[in-house]
């Protein structure tokens, strides 16, 4: 992956459950944590973003629901 990719973005445990957060406000989607690490890197990078015109595939609905609530009350699930 590192040879065909432009770059990597890593994101943090926090980052990924502040995306689950906005997912949900703003598109009343659930993401698993996986499936919002795109966002969450998308949010970190944001500044070399400005402008483009991008693509994120969102996947994975498939969360905990004790995990879920924890991340939209604002906490970062384990």
């Amino acid at each position: 992956i590192r040879k065909g990719a432009a770059g990597i973005i890593e994101v943090s445990e926090d980052e990924i459950a502040e995306a689950i957060r906005i997912l949900h406000e703003d598109t009343h989607n659930l993401a698993e944590g996986a499936g919002a690490a795109a966002i969450a890197a998308l949010a970190k990078d944001k500044g070399r973003q400005r402008g483009a015109k991008l693509a994120v595939i969102l996947s994975g609905g498939n969360i905990d629901r004790p995990l879920a609530a924890k991340a939209l009350a604002g906490g970062t699930p384990p």
